[in-house]
């Protein structure tokens, strides 16, 4: 039987003892574990996408349309997958994406996945929607990045940045794709809102019950029954510009990545505004429905900015072999999202070591078998999508 967690009757998570990390030969095993023990509005949560789920679904069908050219009769006998992400060394070419409110899979949260992610030797990255504090993860040790949404209220955003920074936070990524929150069907007909244990912690007040039911001017349930994506909407600034982004450079001594950038004219104006990376991303279908798949933005993203910032890939990575493609095409690591969600889930932070941990080895075997005896290497591949060979 499942030990049910407070909240549990509400959203929460609900435990399951007896499944074993150690008997997930993939991460579609964790992701079947964590679906087992989840509510069905919780798993909605995460699983869901934006509008008819379109972009959703295009993610993985994209990755599934690169093929990679693999060399041969080259040494891979001390085959490497470790590599700087922003500067700093990390065993993969993989950082855990930001992803809120994680007390709803797991007691624990973020603590368990930051723990997980320092054994992984990876950077983590806490959000401002996280339901942990940053000082609380931080204090975890390893490497761990600060993902910013601009809140209305003026001054606060830099205050979260200055919190983050004393805190030891080693980068900041704004999210710069969600002026709202995307429509999302899924926790619409769910009416969705957070349990009583659950808030976001550098905030004052979180999404709660008492979103449910809010009336708009024109008498219609808030932000269509989600009472998160109502909470967003009055939380954070629809008016965030380049401006906000040259502010922001300004005033954090740390690396400045921008993560949502899908169109080539965007990546170069980033550069332009002096960040250090930039995350092409769709939010994982999340945001606008019939966005550009991920991976198909990014080699124009990758041309457009010309080497003079990284580029990181976020979106539908569900493999080593995901890692490898993003790779060939021209970014220098990815984020894994959603993931490390079905591990928290399915086991806490023993759930996200092993997701890490079968990543890690996924990455090793595609790059020796691609001929890559390092992840510098992978960069090197030509890929063939849809007929069209690049590299």
């Amino acid at each position: 039987m499942a030990d049910r967690v407070p909240g549990a009757e509400s959203g929460g998570a609900v435990r399951a003892a007896e499944w074993v990390p150690a008997e997930a030969d993939c991460l579609a095993d964790v992701e079947r574990a964590a679906a087992a023990v989840l509510p069905a509005g919780v798993r909605d949560f995460v699983a869901g996408g934006s509008g008819d789920e379109t972009t959703l679904d295009a993610n993985r069908a994209a990755f599934d349309r690169v093929f990679v050219e693999p060399r041969v009769l080259r040494d891979v006998s001390r085959c490497t997958t470790r590599t700087t992400l922003l500067g700093e060394p990390a065993r993969l070419p993989v950082a855990v994406a930001p992803v809120a409110y994680q007390r709803l899979l797991h007691p624990d949260g973020e603590l368990a996945g930051a723990r997980a992610a320092k054994r992984a030797d990876v950077p983590f990255t806490v959000g401002t929607l996280s339901s942990v504090p940053v000082e609380r993860v931080t204090a975890e040790g390893g490497t761990v990045w600060f993902q910013l949404y601009w809140p209305r209220e003026p001054g606060a955003a830099l205050d979260l940045v200055r919190r983050a920074e004393d805190a030891g936070a080693r980068a900041v990524l704004l999210t710069v794709d969600v002026p709202w929150m995307g429509r999302r069907p899924r926790d619409v007909r769910n009416s969705f809102a957070l349990p009583d244990h659950v808030r976001a912690a550098h905030l004052d007040a979180g999404p709660s019950t008492a979103h449910r039911g809010t009336s708009t001017a024109h008498g219609r349930t808030s932000a269509a029954g989600s009472a998160v994506a109502a909470h967003t909407r009055e939380t954070f600034s629809a008016a965030v510009t380049w401006s906000s982004v040259e502010r922001l450079r300004e005033c954090t001594r740390l690396p400045l990545v921008l993560k949502g950038v899908l169109a080539p004219e965007d990546a170069r104006r980033a550069t332009e505004c002096g960040v250090d990376a930039v995350v092409v991303s769709n939010h994982g279908g999340r945001q606008l429905d019939g966005a550009v798949p991920s991976v198909e933005a990014l080699p124009e993203v990758v041309a457009a900015v010309a080497g003079h910032c990284e580029v990181l890939l976020d979106s539908g990575v569900r493999s080593g072999t995901d890692v490898l493609r993003a790779l060939a095409l021209g970014a220098g690591g990815v984020l894994l999202g959603r993931p490390v969600l079905w591990g928290l889930a399915a086991g806490g932070e023993a759930g996200v070591s092993r997701v890490l941990e079968l990543l890690a080895d996924e990455v090793r075997d595609a790059l020796g078998l691609a001929g890559c005896p390092d992840v510098g290497e992978a960069r090197r591949l030509r890929t063939v999508v849809r007929g069209v060979v690049r590299g």
